[in-house]
């Protein structure tokens, strides 16, 4: 008889935990002078646009090269990937759309904000598990150009950004997925829940994130009946200095004091005092990139043995934003340990 997998509230246990065979990233010239350049796979140009038109076809192939590499580093052809789970920040999606159609791999296109690779990794990790594919890809992406002109103000109006502000990262992270062979595995996952506190600052998306950080984390720790002393970190994804001190006094209303364990992947992405970022770094690649060339490593090489990967997001769009709604928020943990 096939045991349950589910526990707790929101959670899974896979009985056989998912490899992660490989992550690879590409990022911008602003996040290659950043503290963490020296491991990225590889930096673009200056300009950003990466020989493109356009800020979206520029970050198009941000996705393309982080896929590329991604399944070149486990040796794989892409006709062996079974399906790709990708998202981004654009209207419809279309940063995936026209970076991987080239792939001609079947897709599923997710929307999460800025939390799109927890789900991603998250719903590659099932499909995997649930034998509905040997190798599964989990990739997303975002720009700063072009989230700045999507959300924001165009470049050139010139707007002066507060310093709750955090910098959407011009980068996409990629990682290979499947049963075996990886020094690092998926062996549990917790969904999240949209949680709106009735915030509507679209400048200060840490204060927005923070209580889905908050209440995703707390439920992980429920369901699987474990402390923050159990994880050798837990990770979220760009909530950035105003966020993670929020994130820090919720948690602690809730009786887990993480300020020991907890680390921003939007604080270690940029020095905010020589690169002025602010709050820190925000988009769905902020996350993406900082996990597959920075934070997989140290799993893989068992510095970090088991570690809960939190990815945020600001559910807002110009839609919602402009007709005065407030910014939910939204957060997917997932749990990686070493083999």
């Amino acid at each position: 008889m096939e045991r349950e997998q589910m526990i707790g509230k929101q959670s899974i246990l896979f009985h056989n935990a998912v490899h992660i065979l490989s992550g690879a990233s590409m990022v911008g010239k602003k996040e290659g002078d950043g503290p963490l350049g020296k491991y990225f796979d590889k930096i673009g140009e200056e300009d950003g646009m990466f020989g493109c038109q356009s800020w979206e076809e520029a970050e198009s192939i941000l996705q393309k090269e982080a896929v590329s590499m991604a399944i070149k580093k486990v040796g794989l052809s892409k006709e062996e990937i079974r399906m790709i789970y990708a998202g981004d920040l654009l209207a419809q999606t279309i940063a995936s759309s026209f970076g991987i159609i080239g792939f001609e791999i079947p897709v599923y296109g997710l929307y999460g904000a800025c939390a799109t690779m927890g789900e991603a990794l998250s719903l590659a990790s099932m499909a995997v598990a649930g034998g509905y594919g040997d190798y599964v890809v989990a990739v997303t992406s975002s720009h700063f150009g072009s989230a700045e002109k999507e959300f924001r103000f165009p470049l050139g109006y010139g707007n002066q950004r507060p310093f709750s502000a955090t910098w959407t990262v011009t980068g996409s992270g990629a990682c290979v997925l499947g049963r075996k062979g990886g020094k690092a595995r998926i062996t549990g996952i917790t969904t999240g829940k949209i949680i709106d506190y009735g915030l509507k600052d679209s400048l200060n998306m840490g204060a927005c994130m923070a209580p889905a950080a908050s209440d995703t984390i707390y439920q992980n720790l429920e369901d699987f009946g474990r402390k923050p002393e159990d994880y050798d970190r837990i990770i979220t994804g760009d909530l950035g200095e105003v966020g993670k001190e929020i994130l820090i006094d919720l948690l602690k209303e809730k009786g887990y004091d993480v300020t020991a364990k907890l680390m921003d992947c939007g604080i270690e992405i940029y020095d905010k005092e020589t690169q002025d970022t602010h709050a820190g770094g925000s988009g769905c690649g902020c996350s993406a990139t900082t996990f597959a060339s920075y934070i997989l490593p140290k799993i893989e090489k068992g510095e970090w043995k088991r570690v809960l990967f939190v990815p945020t997001g600001a559910l807002l769009s110009k839609v919602s934003y402009n007709e005065g709604k407030s910014v939910p928020g939204i957060a997917q943990a997932v749990v990686i340990e070493h083999c």
